[in-house]
């Protein structure tokens, strides 16, 4: 697939709610986001899924990490935030989606997800091998052999071709970008910056609600 990355985060106080950033303009369907059609499925029809669509070695998702992080955190107990990590290509791509699956898989999230990004954005490390995981696992306070056999398992090589199924359903065209209730999709570049995106976000989220 040939991807873009999308354009890096406009210089906005994580105190501003992102409704507030987008309140000159409703958002406009062809325009701010678009309809995603065939329809994806969600986790749970009970709750308005979120996803982010996102990858380790985008410099935009790294930069966008801290205030999406801080957004989905105050999202209401109806509304499942999910990451989905992307691959544009095999190779190192496909390990960094297991790499984020296993951190998942043994709750570590928190601890580990923006030390990755900042590990390969700031320390140049490309995470290429199992080894380049065990020696992040022991810089970090993290026992390597569970974190490498997590990235080996068939959990997270599921979890990777599922996630690739999703990505292409969506039919996203960079990163990152968010996917709201298999139904619709935004982004910095169609919401005028990633930012602005979560706005938009909001406002799907919105709708689902209306017409669930």
């Amino acid at each position: 697939m040939d991807r873009r990355q999308f354009s890096k985060i406009t210089a906005v106080s994580l105190a501003t709610p992102p409704a507030l950033v987008a309140a000159k303009e409703q958002p406009v369907e062809g325009k701010h986001y678009v309809a995603v059609s065939p329809r994806q499925p969600t986790l749970d029809p009970k709750q308005v899924e979120v996803l982010e669509f996102f990858a380790y070695g985008c410099e935009h998702c790294h930069a966008f990490e801290p205030t999406i992080d801080a957004w989905h955190k105050k999202l209401p107990a109806d509304v499942r935030f999910r990451r989905i990590p992307v691959a544009f290509r095999e190779g190192p791509m496909v390990m960094h989606q297991k790499l984020f699956f296993a951190i998942e898989t043994l709750g570590l999230v928190e601890q580990l997800h923006r030390k990755v990004f900042n590990a390969m954005h700031a320390e140049r490390r490309r995470f290429q091998t199992p080894e380049d995981v065990a020696d992040f696992a022991r810089k970090n306070g993290v026992d390597p052999a569970g974190l490498v056999g997590a990235l080996n398992s068939f959990s997270a090589a599921t979890n990777a071709k599922q996630a690739t199924l999703l990505a292409t359903g969506y039919k996203f065209q960079g990163t990152p970008s968010i996917g709201v209730n298999g139904r619709w999709l935004t982004s910095g570049s169609m919401a005028g910056s990633n930012e602005k995106s979560l706005a938009v976000a909001e406002h799907l989220v919105g709708l689902a609600k209306k017409s669930a």
